[in-house]
């Protein structure tokens, strides 16, 4: 089964192939891809700002207890006790997302960097650790995505219903065949709830209508955006089965046969492993 740096190594080729796919000069890209680098660079270092200033302290800590009776004094400090841990909660939930998303960025710098560079090897970059450092004392760095893993935050209730009525939305269009629709909904999705439990699904569900629309260098990113996502979750099998599908479709024979290959190895026990192998078999694969 092939984990960690070997697999981040096949998701950086398939980000190689699919940027040849668009055909663009090479001279354009880098230019670009230097003012992406400096613009993201500076997004972190705001970030990390922002993240320094939730650690400072804005005043002395109130510890004055109104209360008639000690009973009173108790029931007082047992709801500023509860209010702290849900502030505690929300922190935690927002640094976490920060580290998350932070070290993704600056993974995907260091692999555009080494892309720019002669004599960088891709296939050996180091995996990067965590902003911060590695967890301690067994603690992961993994935020889970699924229904019921996120942290309360004020305004949750709100926040969930917003999300899965813009996430039905999308749906509806797709399912009433306005495929160009959407995808531009489930693309808006994506970017505005970066870390909800429905991300992955809106990638997947994004990738499978622009792959309607024919548009299969798109769809294949999507199915790659979806797999980084949730690499453990329900759609990922599927999002793995597509995007060797789409790479395959593109030209890219031996990244497909890569990519298929490896939904046998990592979900051996899910019904797309045995469509890949099947996909495998009709392309000639090794």
């Amino acid at each position: 089964m092939v984990k960690g740096g070997g697999m981040k190594r096949i998701l950086m080729t398939s980000v190689v192939a699919l940027g040849l796919a668009f055909g663009q000069a090479a001279q354009a890209q880098d230019a670009q891809t230097l003012a992406d680098i400096r613009q993201e660079a500076a997004i972190l270092s705001v970030e990390i700002v922002k993240l320094k200033r939730e650690l400072s302290t804005t005043g002395a800590p109130n510890t004055a207890f109104a209360g008639a009776s000690t009973l009173e004094r108790v029931d007082t400090m047992e709801a500023s006790l509860t209010k702290l841990i849900s502030k505690l909660e929300q922190l935690e939930f927002r640094i976490g997302r920060i580290v998350d998303d932070g070290t993704r960025q600056l993974d995907d710098i260091n692999f555009r960097l080494c892309d720019l560079e002669a004599g960088c090897d891709i296939a050996n970059l180091p995996v990067l650790e965590p902003i911060g450092g590695a967890p301690e004392n067994g603690a992961t760095d993994v935020i889970a995505v699924g229904p019921g893993s996120q942290a309360p935050m004020e305004g949750g209730g709100q926040l969930a219903e917003a999300e899965q009525s813009d996430f039905d939305a999308a749906k509806a269009a797709y399912d009433a065949g306005t495929y160009q629709q959407a995808a531009d909904l489930f693309g808006t999705f994506a970017q505005n709830y970066t870390g909800g439990f429905l991300t992955a699904e809106a990638h997947f569900m994004r990738g499978e209508a622009l792959s309607q629309l024919g548009q299969t260098s798109e769809a294949a990113k999507s199915y790659l955006d979806s797999f980084n996502v949730s690499q453990e979750g329900q759609r990922a099998p599927a999002a793995l089965l597509r995007l060797g599908s789409s790479m395959a479709s593109l030209g890219h024979i031996d990244k497909g046969c890569v990519m298929l290959s490896e939904v046998g190895n990592r979900f051996a026990g899910a019904p797309e492993a045995s469509e890949a192998q099947a996909a495998r078999q009709s392309l000639g694969c090794q």
